[in-house]
C-alpha cells in the first residue's frame, strides 16, 4: 500500500512539474514577445 501512494504522490508531482514548466515557457514566449514591440515601433519610426 505504501509503495503505491508513493507511486501516486510521484505521479502528481511529475504532473505539477510539468505543469509548471510550461506555465513558464508560455510566460517566457510573452516577455520575448513584449520586449519586441518597441522594437518593431522603433523600427517603423526609423523606417
Amino acid at each position: 500500500a505504501q509503495s503505491r501512494i508513493q507511486d501516486a504522490d510521484y505521479a502528481t508531482e511529475v504532473s505539477n512539474m510539468s505543469k509548471a514548466q510550461i506555465i513558464q515557457q508560455a510566460g517566457n514566449s510573452v516577455l520575448a514577445k513584449a520586449n519586441q514591440v518597441p522594437q518593431q515601433v522603433l523600427s517603423l519610426l526609423q523606417g
